[in-house]
């Protein structure tokens, strides 16, 4: 008998064209000092249906200049439609761009279901007037955006930095990836969970902590606002899911965070 007898969603899942993978894979395990467990292609990443029993995955990259945007989206769209089911897909955006709106209406002309944001790589604060096009826009489009949050090594993405962009844009769904805030996981836990319109994500969160820390924050958010996300390919998914199977959920809690969840925000059939 299987542990978790229903379907599991991976929502955080990064994948690349191949001939760049290598190359995105080191300038990611450069910015966290860390070893990726792969090699980012989506090849990798299909081989976790039968590793570990995932049967879909939320899918995305990120623009590091506004020139990348509808390359990566397209991409991700393309990949999308070659999976046969198995890929939901996330746009990214870029503050810079010259038409924000233009960018976004394509991501949903492609099938996109919502959009992916890392202000610490691309280096923007949360609430910077740049990115009040990008909220403005997709929460009339009803666009969810999975957005990295959190490093206390920079000011881009902590609560100070997201906590306007929740008040200001109160039907705008976020989802704060790492627990909203890697490395500074309980603080921003106490100082996020109150709000209706934040989700969080698990990924790369689980190794830094104790299973007891880990518990009492999904707990504070509550399992209804917490999706299971590995951070393919620099985490590892198979390790994501002990580890949460060591925490002693019970079944219903466990299908809300590893399906019900995902399926409600990116609105997966």
């Amino acid at each position: 008998m299987k542990f978790f007898e229903f379907p599991i969603i991976d929502a955080h899942c990064h994948i690349y064209p191949e001939k760049i993978a290598e190359k995105a894979v080191a300038a990611t395990d450069k910015f966290y000092d860390m070893q990726s467990h792969f090699n980012g292609t989506k090849e990798a990443l299909k081989k976790q249906c039968d590793r570990c029993g995932i049967t879909h995955f939320v899918v995305q990259s990120v623009a590091t200049t506004p020139k990348q945007v509808e390359s990566i989206n397209r991409f991700i769209a393309n990949e999308v439609q070659a999976s046969n089911g198995l890929f939901t897909g996330l746009g990214t955006l870029h503050p810079d761009s010259t038409d924000i709106e233009g960018d976004i209406l394509l991501a949903v002309e492609l099938g996109l279901k919502g959009i992916k944001l890392h202000p610490d790589i691309q280096r923007f604060a949360l609430d910077d007037e740049r990115c009040l096009k990008m909220y403005e826009v997709c929460e009339r489009e009803h666009l969810p955006i999975l957005m990295h949050t959190g490093d206390y090594r920079y000011d881009f993405s902590n609560p100070n930095r997201l906590i306007p962009v929740l008040q200001t844009y109160k039907d705008l769904i976020v989802i704060g990836a790492h627990l909203g805030g890697w490395s500074i996981w309980d603080d921003a836990s106490k100082q996020l969970c109150k709000f209706d319109n934040l989700y969080v994500d698990c990924s790369s969160s689980f190794q830094f902590l104790k299973p007891e820390t880990a518990k009492e924050i999904i707990y504070r958010y509550t399992p209804e606002k917490v999706l299971f996300g590995s951070d393919f390919p620099l985490g590892d998914p198979a390790y994501e899911l002990d580890y949460l199977k060591s925490l002693n959920l019970n079944q219903d809690e466990y299908k809300i965070i590893l399906a019900d969840n995902a399926k409600k925000v990116f609105n997966i059939k």
